[in-house]
């Protein structure tokens, strides 16, 4: 490769061979400052993190007394977990289309703030209607944040960057999976304190703490890479000008504006639906363990021991999401490195299947407590894995707004299922009919990928071919992810 005499900008970032200059290092470590910059604006991550505690404590508050006191059967205890859920279906498309009118720094801080109220609101239930009320609303206002977290993330990082950042808040997952079992432990020793039994005070401090981080977060998150203060001008030019090049911005800001046949255009290309299929059999998997992992264990054997009554079944979920939380950011960090996102899914599928053939065949409980270490970080690695690709593969605004809101659709019809999986339609402890739904979602989550590989791998044949034949300039307008100057990330 040629060595350039000059380099036209400090805006642009000029890979050469040979030792770097003092103005290449320069340049590198302007664009180190400015990324780090902007991770620390980003702080959605505990966003998540607090999503996924407030959605899922509710296993933890079962093993704990909830559903004795409030004399649940398994039927019953399974409606309560849907009934979050059925709000999700609808919520994500207009929170992805009104955050864009009203602003990620105002609607996810209340956001937020209004589910921690429900969560809290949680611990003073006594009757399964009004579980359901609670886990209702938990479900309106907390089910636009995932798609609405993606699409904000997709608006500060280009996209051969999102995965890894994507992967730390996903990763939140498995800390939170982890957190939350040495939560409830901790917890659970409040036990009579103001006359509520332990799993209320599960809710009511994990409620309180997302309330308060939630008003904090008002004065934290910005509207976007261009309104972030901690960057300078020059920084923030640099990263709108990097996102434009990218095609994560349209370069026109027009390009970005609402139509509603970018919503239609969003269904029309085989890789969206490769990325939903993906997102249905993910939602099986990652709602089955994220609700059901606290019961799994206890089936297991481990619940009242010298540590206390159900201290040890929420102690022993921990080192699986540990491990998850590992395998998620390592995991991203080759996908993004290498660029081999395809690739990633597919070991995820591998470690899955191979967790839960695991768990059906053996009758150990060691062996099927084993199997949770592969199952659980093969299950929260993917997630951040098809949340990128098709984050980084939609464009423009609307039509990636609009594709992102119909995979979580998708994420937690897939959710709805798991929520009858065990105990309801498959009785403890080995799950039997719960574990081969799981194992074909695992399987097949494999094949999806596969498929979606070689499609994206052909249409980039395609599109060179394509750009041999014209110029940019001959190209129309607003093609979004169809131009041919769009490369798909595989």
């Amino acid at each position: 490769m040629e060595r350039k005499d000059s380099i036209e900008s400090t805006e642009k970032i000029v890979i050469l061979e040979g030792p770097l200059t003092t103005n290449e290092h320069s340049d590198a470590e302007f664009e180190s400052v400015v990324w780090r910059k902007v991770d620390i604006c980003v702080v959605v991550t505990v966003f998540y993190l607090l999503s996924w505690l407030d959605r899922t404590n509710l296993g933890n508050a079962r093993i704990a007394g909830l559903q004795t006191d409030l004399r649940l059967t398994n039927n019953q205890y399974s409606i309560s977990l849907t009934m979050t859920l059925i709000p999700f279906l609808c919520s994500g498309l207009p929170v992805n289309l009104l955050m864009k009118i009203v602003g990620p720094n105002i609607l996810l801080p209340t956001l937020l703030t209004l589910w921690g109220i429900v969560t809290t609101l949680q611990g003073t239930v006594h009757t399964f209607g009004g579980l359901l009320a609670c886990r209702f609303f938990l479900g309106f206002f907390e089910g636009g944040m995932i798609p609405a977290i993606t699409l904000y993330m997709s608006l500060f990082y280009p996209r051969a960057k999102l995965q890894q950042r994507l992967s730390i808040v996903y990763s939140a997952a498995s800390l939170a999976g982890a957190f939350s079992g040495l939560l409830a432990a901790a917890i659970l020793h409040m036990d009579g304190i103001g006359g509520k039994p332990g799993w209320a005070w599960i809710f009511i401090l994990e409620g309180l703490f997302t309330v308060f981080f939630g008003l904090l977060s008002f004065f934290v998150i910005p509207r976007s890479a261009k309104h972030c203060t901690l960057l300078n001008a020059r920084e923030r030019e640099y990263v709108m000008d990097r996102l434009r090049e990218d095609g994560a911005l349209s370069q026109h800001e027009s390009a970005d504006h609402f139509a509603w046949g970018e919503i239609v255009q969003a269904l029309k290309f085989p890789h969206v639906w490769f990325i939903l299929v993906l997102f249905f059999f993910n939602g099986i998997l990652i709602y089955s363990l994220g609700y059901f992992t606290p019961s799994i264990v206890q089936g297991l054997g481990w619940s009242g021991t010298m540590l206390g009554h159900h201290t040890r079944a929420q102690l022993m979920t921990v080192p699986p999401y540990a491990v998850g939380f590992v395998v998620t950011n390592v995991g991203s960090y080759i996908a993004d490195h290498y660029k081999l996102r395809g690739a990633v899914r597919i070991v995820c599928s591998i470690c899955l299947t191979a967790g839960f053939a695991m768990f059906l065949a053996s009758h150990s409980t060691s062996v099927q407590y084993g199997s949770l270490f592969l199952a659980i970080p093969g299950a929260n690695a993917v997630s951040p894995a098809i949340t990128s690709w098709v984050a980084n593969n939609t464009a423009p605004h609307v039509r990636r707004a609009s594709a992102i809101a119909f995979a979580c659709v998708l994420t937690n019809i897939g959710g709805i299922l798991a929520t009858w999986l065990f105990g309801s339609l498959s009785p403890p402890p080995r799950y039997t009919s719960a574990t081969v739904v799981l194992l074909v979602a695992s399987v097949g989550l494999g094949i999806a990928a596969a498929g979606n590989v070689v499609y994206l791998w052909d249409q980039n044949r395609r599109k060179d071919r394509l750009r041999a034949m014209i110029s940019k300039d001959e190209e129309p307008e607003g093609l979004g992810d169809r131009s041919a100057w769009f490369t798909y990330i595989l």
